[in-house]
């Protein structure tokens, strides 16, 4: 028999996963200064367990086992040194006891392990991102119990799991009366503190009072003396006697916090409603609040984060929307109800309207969730505009953290385009920084007089877009130009195309139309020099006809000697790295080679008379603007004989 009065058999003793065994060193090392948010996890942890068995005591009713209110209770022994939590929820057989307390199953585990510095306040803070959930357990308890039942098994087949954070657990066959689940923290030598019933009341105040379901605990033995009809201030709601028993009440509000009027919150409500619902130590961005009302009726509360989420790029991971139906949970993680653009955006959407046994598959074909989608969307898409116009500093923390995902929008959004677009940000060369802080509006503001067009270079990075010699030209008169290097980059612009009635133009991209900003002396000599050097440009077409699939003189280059230029119509290098990734062949193009007759270079090549060496000359042009554009050479070795023969002729 153990302590609880219960009969154990069929022990078996386990290793952690060796994910969880990282995580535990260093979550107990790294979290330190966050211990007390060890009651805020294992409280959310106990509602989620109510929100499950209310959920499938819809088509199940007998799971209630006889009814009786959904409640958590919690009580600290100071003198055992012991904090227990109980919930009468959805409770664990024992292979999920030993699947969900021994696994970690999110998606990007690896990678968010991989992170992980040995800094530990840096620790802290990706940790706190990850959701610590159940193993917050062990930044203050030397040893944790779970005993739990799953709803709607026999008393038979409860379990007793048991943990010192030693790389094993163990767990036992045991007798449970009632269902849900009881943990145990039997705490460190130095947090003691943690056994204090009115320490312990603050926090769940502090962390938990949003929570929708009633956190209950002793109620505090009345004061002696002249002071004994004194009433404690600190209860938030009397339990009457026939909810529960006489020694304990509610210390929560215990009302689903968006259903309550925006009036009556503070902000540090809405802060503490973001923790729980994303397990994030960080304040949010922003929020927003709101209720449609009319022929669909829903109350949603969205959430901007400060950070991404270390799986924000993994496909498979968890995104979406608590989904509520009548205040009634249903779901995590309902994707249906955002466009993927916004797969960041945390929050809850409740609906009066659904149907409370909606299936996933259910909310793909009905049409009120695309009604609720485009709502929520532009509810989203509202909260940025505000942020960008009246917080810009924020707004650019908002954009280094999802600048690079708000750039799938245009593609994805039709009916949001413009919206977007004015939520765009980049880098430009008036800045010449890499920080993207330049919006389209900005940029048609500052437009020369007679452009027409918005103009962009696209390259592996910063560095690779600001010294782009396509540039040359256009900074010489003065003329902005954006600079693109994030990976969507050349997607965007594929379905962005015109912003505010003027067309985005790749500067790397077709011919280039100055018509319209240059002079009359300008267009004279551009004439001039073209018709001045049509047999370089035909010499050098027939010795690079296998490369390009045109040579002519350049209205880009002011310095250097030659670029590649792409066809209109040319896939780019980013479209192509992507299709190559995703195992597509892309379509086969040749670029057109421009070049500057006014470089030393070209007059050196225009005036080589031996076929050989101008064949080589440019030849080495061709390789030496692929390598300026950030290409590959498809064969480096004959770069380097024919460099070298270059060099032994000068030598």
């Amino acid at each position: 028999m153990n302590d609880t009065g219960t009969h154990e058999t069929q022990t078996q003793t386990l290793g952690f996963q060796a994910e969880v065994k990282q995580l535990l060193k260093l979550m107990i090392h790294s979290l330190y200064s966050h211990k007390e948010i060890f009651l805020r996890e294992l409280i959310s942890n106990a509602s989620d367990a109510l929100d499950k068995l209310r959920f499938e005591a819809l088509a199940k009713p007998e799971l209630l086992e006889g009814g009786g209110e959904l409640t958590i209770t919690i009580d600290a022994d100071d003198k055992a040194h012991t904090i227990t939590i109980v919930d009468n929820g959805i409770g664990m057989s024992r292979q999920e006891a030993i699947e969900h307390l021994g696994t970690i199953a999110k998606s990007g585990t690896s990678d968010f392990l991989a992170k992980l510095t040995g800094d530990q306040k840096k620790d802290a803070q990706l940790i706190g991102q990850f959701g610590v959930g159940f193993y917050s357990s062990f930044i203050v308890a030397e040893k944790v119990e779970v005993f739990s039942r799953r709803a709607g098994l026999e008393a038979s087949a409860g379990v007793h799991w048991t943990s010192a954070a030693d790389g094993e657990f163990t767990v036992s066959d045991i007798e449970l009366p009632e269902r849900g689940t009881r943990i145990v923290l039997h705490l460190k030598e130095g947090d003691h503190e943690f056994a204090d019933q009115y320490r312990i009341r603050s926090l769940v105040r502090k962390y938990s009072d949003h929570i929708a379901f009633p956190v209950r605990m002793p109620k505090p033995a009345p004061y002696k003396g002249e002071d004994e009809e004194k009433k404690d201030d600190s209860v938030v709601a009397e339990v009457k006697p026939e909810d529960a028993k006489p020694e304990f009440e509610t210390v929560n509000a215990a009302q689903a916090l968006w259903a309550r009027p925006r009036t009556e919150l503070k902000d540090e409500e809405y802060k503490e409603f973001y923790r729980h619902v994303t397990h994030d130590f960080t304040d949010p961005l922003a929020w927003s609040h709101g209720k449609v009302e009319g022929k669909k009726e829903y109350t949603s509360l969205l959430y901007i984060p400060s950070r991404a989420p270390y799986d924000l790029w993994h496909r498979e991971g968890a995104r979406g929307l608590k989904l509520y139906v009548r205040r009634v949970f249903i779901m995590d993680d309902a994707e249906q109800f955002l466009p993927l653009y916004l797969r960041f955006v945390k929050g809850v959407v409740d609906s009066a309207d659904l149907p409370l046994n909606i299936s996933r598959e259910m909310l793909q074909h009905d049409p009120a969730i695309e009604t609720m989608k485009t709502g929520l969307a532009r509810r989203v898409l509202d909260m940025l505009t505000k942020m960008a116009k009246d917080e810009p500093e924020k707004y650019a923390t908002f954009w280094k953290e999802f600048g690079t995902v708000m750039k799938e929008g245009p593609a994805e959004d039709h009916a949001n385009r413009e919206r977007i677009a004015k939520l765009l940000r980049f880098s430009s060369t008036l800045a010449d920084k890499p920080e993207a802080d330049v919006s389209l509006e900005e940029y048609v503001g500052r437009m020369k007089e007679g452009q027409k067009e918005i103009y962009y270079v696209i390259a592996d990075n910063f560095g690779a877009a600001k010294s782009s010699p396509h540039l040359e030209v256009l900074r010489k008169k003065g003329i902005e130009v954006l600079l693109l290097s994030d990976r969507v980059d050349e997607w965007l612009v594929d379905h962005l195309r015109e912003f505010d009635g003027k067309q985005l133009k790749n500067v790397a991209r077709g011919e280039l139309d100055f018509a319209a900003i240059q002079s009359d002396e300008e267009k004279k000599a551009q004439e001039e020099l073209s018709k001045g050097h049509t047999d370089l440009v035909e010499r050098m077409k027939k010795a690079l006809t296998d490369q390009v699939s045109d040579v002519r003189v350049t209205v880009r280059l002011a310095d250097s000697p030659a670029c590649l230029v792409l066809g209109q119509y040319d896939m780019g290098a980013q479209m192509r790295r992507i299709m190559e990734a995703a195992g597509q062949k892309a379509p086969v193009s040749k670029p057109t080679l421009e070049v500057n007759p006014n470089h030393p270079l070209l007059q050196r090549i225009e005036k080589t008379a031996e076929d050989a060496e101008f064949n080589d000359l440019s030849m080495l042009l061709f390789e030496q603007a692929t390598l300026a554009d950030g290409g590959q050479l498809s064969e480096p070795a004959a770069f380097v004989q024919r460099l070298n023969r270059l060099l032994m002729k000068t030598a």
